[in-house]
């Protein structure tokens, strides 16, 4: 038993080789690439390692079918009062968060919390916990789209652009793809970095991101269309990587003088030009050492620095680690401690005869045929 289990009275109830049990809360208008991203690696989960290490089951208000945001229909495996033993919660949200909770949502969501619960969401689905004020004082994600609204209307959440945030026993995720790489993050906390390799290699998934990966926000969306002449200088920098256009130059193409051109990038970028110029390449340095072969003095030089020790000063100096490092960075940088939660487990009084039947089970036992059936042995934790 771990420190974080001797702590939690709860812990002791569950027996060893139980699978931990999640719930996912549907809201209107979810996006369905968001469920999932975060149901799949857990499906592969129990595949490789050839038992059920995870169950979930879907949840809606009331137990009646859903609309996600494209569409199409889905029937859950229950309504969210069911009794069941959940030990993670997940809310799934989608277009108009704000008119997709209800009150009962956010009473059922704080009767969670109170209960232990590991608590998560994913796409707007933290619009949910913030209404229940479940996330003041933590690090959240939440789909770019989503961020000034929520930003305003929950000031005691400490909103990140990160894809995904685990701080404590929150965890959120942006959205899209998101899910899947905070979910195989969580896994390699709870069962081990070969078991989440095995499922992003099943899942052709080259590259498994992590917390201080950010998402990309259109600077549109950031600007709106009041500032045609600051998107197109922009878009010079990011087409003039490999041989950055100076300033003058920029501020020529565009028919503005330097000075203009200065307060335009403090005014709404809130930097320098000079300085928004690096970031640009520096965060395509850091892309190239993550996805590709190429050698640090390649990267340096396609990224438009003149020698790489210049280079790997600037990178040290914005993201706090050399190139070096980066490259051979896993889930967590070298010399890091995991930032994942404590497994906090919280059992009901449920019955097993009380509770549904979980897709979870029948996708092990259709999965048992597959060669990859039980191909990634697991110690026991």
């Amino acid at each position: 038993m771990t420190s974080n289990q001797a702590k939690d009275p709860a812990a002791s109830t569950k027996r060893a080789g139980e699978p931990q049990t999640l719930g996912f809360l549907l809201l209107d208008n979810f996006t369905l690439i968001s469920l999932a991203s975060a149901i799949d690696p857990l499906r592969m989960a129990n595949q490789l390692a050839g038992r059920e290490l995870y169950r979930w089951y879907t949840l809606t208000q009331d137990g009646l079918p859903v609309r996600a945001s494209d569409g199409l229909q889905v029937t859950p495996d229950a309504s969210m009062h069911t009794p069941l033993s959940l030990e993670w919660v997940v809310v799934c949200g989608g277009v108009r968060p704000q008119h997709s909770v209800t009150r009962e949502h956010v009473r059922w969501l704080q009767s969670q919390s109170r209960q232990l619960k590991r608590l998560g969401s994913v796409c707007t689905g933290s619009w949910a916990l913030g209404q229940a004020g479940l996330l003041d004082h933590y690090e959240t994600s939440v789909h770019w789209e989503c961020l000034a609204s929520m930003q305003e209307a929950f000031p005691n959440v400490t909103l990140t652009p990160h894809l995904f945030s685990i701080d404590r026993d929150r965890f959120t995720a942006s959205g899209g793809t998101a899910p899947l790489d905070m979910m195989l993050n969580l896994i390699a906390h709870d069962h081990g970095r070969e078991l989440s390799a095995g499922i992003s290699e099943m899942f052709i998934y080259e590259r498994v991101r992590n917390e201080q990966d950010q998402q990309r926000v259109p600077l549109k969306h950031v600007l709106g269309t009041t500032q045609p002449k600051l998107l197109e200088i922009v878009a010079l920098m990011e087409s003039n990587l490999e041989e950055p256009i100076e300033l003058d130059e920029l501020a020529r193409y565009v028919d503005v003088s330097r000075r203009q051109l200065e307060r335009l990038f403090q005014r709404y970028l809130l930097c320098s030009p000079s300085r928004y110029y690096l970031k640009l390449r520096l965060v395509r340095a850091r892309q190239l050492l993550k996805q590709t072969p190429l050698s640090i003095i390649e990267i340096a030089s396609v990224c438009g620095f003149v020698s790489t020790p210049h280079f790997s000063k600037c990178y040290r100096e914005y993201f706090g680690v050399p190139p070096r490092n980066e490259r051979l960075g896993g889930f967590e940088r070298p010399g890091s401690s995991p930032k994942s939660p404590p497994l906090l487990r919280q059992w009901g009084n449920a019955s097993a005869a009380q509770e549904p039947s979980s897709g979870a089970q029948q996708a092990l036992a259709n999965a048992q045929g597959e060669p990859t059936f039980a191909s990634v042995l697991l110690l026991d934790r």
